[in-house]
């Protein structure tokens, strides 16, 4: 029997009923156990596979020199090893001004070649959770958790991976515990993706959407969610839909990329809307600007190098909320840059931009949005390589950049220079940038094949009353 006529046999009810029906519940898979003299040799005997890797034990750390400040501010920094053979790792920094680049702890992960990406804190400062980009080509489990509970020594406390998608990416903190996560491929990389829910104790829940019109949404247009912002009082999601994960690997025709974000009802999970920015070619993140009386949001389209603005309350032709509107032409040096990361400052002022491929860190100032107005210098050499993750600090005085995007080698199509530092940069009281002070990764981590840092959070314990989390 043709499956065309398998398909018509079954009743739309049921149908929907299938196509509605919650996730099974995530695995988590243990690590494949280190035999000392037995299985260690098995990393350099390993062959490359396209695609999928052996997944080959993890080495331990070699050992560290931690140190006992207790500084009142703290860098968490998600890093891969350099040789993709030690453990992946979390790596914990001062970075008060009189011991800034002081290395307090090291918390390693049960496996390697992860590919470490974003990494975001728990409303309460408690938890950490990091996602591994490239965890799925080892078969391993794709989000790690570490219990922050003593900021000075962070401990590794539970891995799990979703059943329909992988790939995580974007983390927003949820007010009750646990996480929403972009995850952007399907279980195997492909699209679609889903936005995966956790529960105070960092069980998957959810993999969104699960309703049937958004589920036939996300199945009709490329669906590989990376950014992800939330409006807690206006109660709307927006997700960005970047490239498909699948298609950064070899073998590969080209990397696909998209053109949309989608407008999520943040109660019911649905998707209302899909916003198209023609020819935006990965549109890679997206932040609501705080304090903006509409709600609205800015998103980066990557291949033009530009600044779209989105309301989310605003109507479009067909009646539905949510509308985009160019606000900003980075220029041509902006222009396909695979990627453009960003951070606005908390009272909304201050835009800040990653431009990897061109070395560069842009500044907005968007207080006036009829106006916008650059504070950098597009031909201004700064001293930064690939810089990718941007996240202004909590006391809004500084940015930390970290130097380093994706580099998949002989795997894949995506290979972006990087020196893998973690740079501490000024933020002057005009929005401009001073670069200051950095921390060097490679000559750190020499012992691992040197160090590969893509996101940080930052805890600021100044006011032991009022600890902020970032």
């Amino acid at each position: 029997m043709k499956t065309a006529t398998l398909i018509q046999l079954i009743p739309f009810a049921s149908l929907a009923e299938c196509l509605s029906l919650p996730p099974l519940p995530p695995v988590s898979l243990p690590p494949v156990p280190s035999i000392p003299g037995v299985t260690v040799p098995l990393n350099d005997l390993a062959p490359p596979l396209p695609i999928l890797q052996v997944p080959t034990p993890a080495l331990d750390s070699p050992p560290f020199t931690a140190s006992d400040i207790k500084p009142k501010k703290i860098g968490y920094f998600w890093t891969g090893a350099g040789d993709r053979q030690h453990k992946d790792f979390l790596a914990t920094y001062s970075l008060d001004d009189d011991t800034f680049g002081t290395l307090l702890w090291i918390t390693d992960v049960p496996s390697s070649g992860n590919d470490p990406h974003h990494l975001g804190p728990s409303l309460d400062g408690k938890t950490l959770i990091g996602g591994g980009l490239l965890s799925l080509l080892k078969t391993q489990d794709t989000a790690f958790y570490f219990d922050t509970t003593n900021p000075y020594r962070p401990t590794f406390k539970k891995s799990n991976r979703a059943i329909l998608s992988s790939i995580a990416d974007e983390i927003r903190a949820k007010p009750d515990g646990g996480f929403y996560i972009t995850y952007m491929g399907s279980a195997v990389g492909t699209s679609p993706g889903r936005l995966v829910e956790t529960d105070a104790d960092f069980n998957i829940i959810h993999e969104w959407p699960e309703d049937v019109p958004s589920v036939l949404n996300i199945l009709k247009e490329q669906f590989n969610p990376h950014g992800l912002s939330i409006d807690w009082e206006r109660k709307n999601i927006l997700t960005s839909d970047f490239v498909e994960p699948v298609t950064i690997l070899h073998p590969s025709l080209g990397i696909n990329k998209a053109d949309t974000l989608r407008l999520w009802d943040l109660d019911t999970k649905e998707i209302i809307n899909t916003i198209t920015i023609p020819n935006g070619g990965g549109i890679q993140d997206v932040k609501h600007i705080p304090g903006n009386p509409e709600g609205a949001a800015l998103a980066t389209a990557v291949h033009l190098g530009q600044v779209w603005i989105i309301y989310p309350l605003r109507k479009d032709a067909n009646g539905k909320p949510g509308v985009t509107e160019l606000l900003f032409d980075l220029g041509p040096k902006a222009r396909d840059t695979v990627a453009i990361y960003t951070d606005i400052t908390q009272d909304g002022r201050f835009f800040y931009l990653s431009l990897t491929t061109a070395n560069h860190i842009a500044a907005l100032d968007i207080s006036d949005l009829n106006n916008v107005k650059r504070l950098d210098n597009p031909d201004e050499e700064q001293p930064t390589i690939g810089p990718h993750y941007v996240k202004v600090t909590p006391d809004q005085k500084h940015l930390v950049v970290t130097d380093y995007f994706v580099q998949t080698g002989a795997l894949g199509l995506i290979n972006t220079p990087a020196d893998f530092k973690a740079l501490y940069v000024d933020i002057l009281d005009d929005g401009s940038l001073s670069f200051n002070r950095s921390i060097d990764f490679q000559r750190e981590f020499a012992d691992r094949g040197g160090a590969k840092p893509h996101s940080s959070v930052i805890f600021d314990l100044t006011d032991p009353e009022k600890p902020l989390y970032y």
